[in-house]
């Protein structure tokens, strides 16, 4: 089995998987199927698996009742799937202007070039690839991100061949989440999950674990004073974390149990970290 990216695989916290709960999960598992070459894993009745090289990095969850999430809930922002290189990033941009996927963005954020979209049930989903960590830190060795105009020409001039399917290394880089306030969120995703704040943007944090630019993201830009979430609803079912030992049992005995929610109700789940 392919190693994730040194970028992630080497941190004591880093993204598993996500589930998220959706209304047809037949169109949503082939979305994830072609537009990012996702692998049917398993499946069993109103559930779907899909992920590379036998890693699980999405869960589809079918609930024909769940309420439909408002852009303005608490809850996911967007999924970051990580590619392993540039050259990859760039075979999935061909791949999605052949194929018609609708983008809605396009960002250099200096640690990382980005590509946005959303699913069919409104999930935002980034596909990205890390530049190399010595060119994340300023002269004060902290990290620096932004948001700047991606030049998509030069990004596409890097594919070395066309796009088949997703590559074995491609993972779950980080997730970005919608929360309603920021101090209670910080007071959960870096004093309960243990993970420091890395960067902030106005109306956002970014917290990483092991050095990485961001594992989790919280903004308020859409979501500013909302309330718990209502189940059952759509979107964002479970965050999975990857921990090692030497921080599994902090984060349990700060949090309680080894499945915990965010001040929002989102769920997050913890399991040990493959060898």
């Amino acid at each position: 089995m392919s190693s994730p990216p040194p970028s992630t695989a080497s941190a004591p916290v880093e993204i598993s998987r996500i589930a998220l709960t959706v209304h047809d999960l037949e169109g949503m598992a082939a979305f994830y199927r072609q537009a990012l070459g996702l692998a049917d894993l398993s499946s069993e009745p109103g559930l779907r698996r899909l992920g590379v090289d036998g890693r699980t990095l999405i869960e589809l969850r079918a609930d024909a009742a769940a309420a439909r999430s408002s852009r303005h809930d608490a809850g996911l922002f967007h999924t970051a799937f990580l590619m392993p290189n540039r050259p990859a990033l760039a075979r999935w941009l061909r791949h999605a202007a052949d194929t018609g996927l609708r983008l809605q963005g396009a960002s250099d954020h200096l640690v990382s070039e980005a590509i946005y979209l959303a699913d069919p049930e409104g999930n935002g989903i980034e596909v990205y690839v890390d530049r190399p960590r010595s060119a994340w830190h300023d002269a004060t060795g902290a990290v620096k991100m932004a948001t700047e105009a991606l030049d998509l020409n030069a990004l596409v001039r890097a594919a070395d061949g066309p796009w088949t399917t997703a590559p074995d290394g491609l993972v779950v880089g980080h997730v970005h989440l919608q929360v309603g306030a920021l101090p209670e969120a910080e007071a959960f995703y870096s004093g309960t999950l243990g993970l420091p704040v890395m960067a902030r943007y106005p109306g956002a944090a970014f917290y990483g674990a092991g050095g990485y630019h961001h594992h989790i993201a919280t903004n308020v830009w859409n979501s500013r004073s909302a309330g718990r979430r209502s189940y059952p609803s759509t979107g964002l079912a479970e965050l999975v974390l990857a921990t090692d030992p030497s921080v599994e049992a902090g984060i349990i005995a700060r949090g309680g149990a080894d499945r915990m929610e965010d001040p929002w109700g989102t769920l997050i789940a913890l399991e040990p970290k493959a060898a």
